[in-house]
């Protein structure tokens, strides 16, 4: 069977307090994504964390999307 690229992304209670991180290294999904939605590209990422690769990059803004497709959101935007 294919993997999934979600299969880059793990939760372990004893790393990172059993924040979703990127194959058990102790990078989390979340600093990622700050560093995307900062501006930061993925090869400045990679440059920045040597072990990433850019499937791992991948992965954790695939993990957001399907999070954020199966969770409530309630984020108020101003109008």
């Amino acid at each position: 069977m294919k993997n999934s690229i979600l299969d880059r992304i793990t939760i372990i209670p004893d790393v990172c307090n059993g924040k979703p991180t990127v194959r058990g290294l102790r990078i989390t999904v979340e600093t990622i994504l700050q560093y995307l939605s900062s501006g930061d590209s993925s090869e400045e990422i990679i440059n920045a964390y040597p072990f990433l690769e850019k499937l791992d990059i991948q992965a954790c803004i695939a993990f957001a999307l399907k999070n954020l497709s199966t969770s409530k959101n309630d984020i108020q935007l101003a109008s």
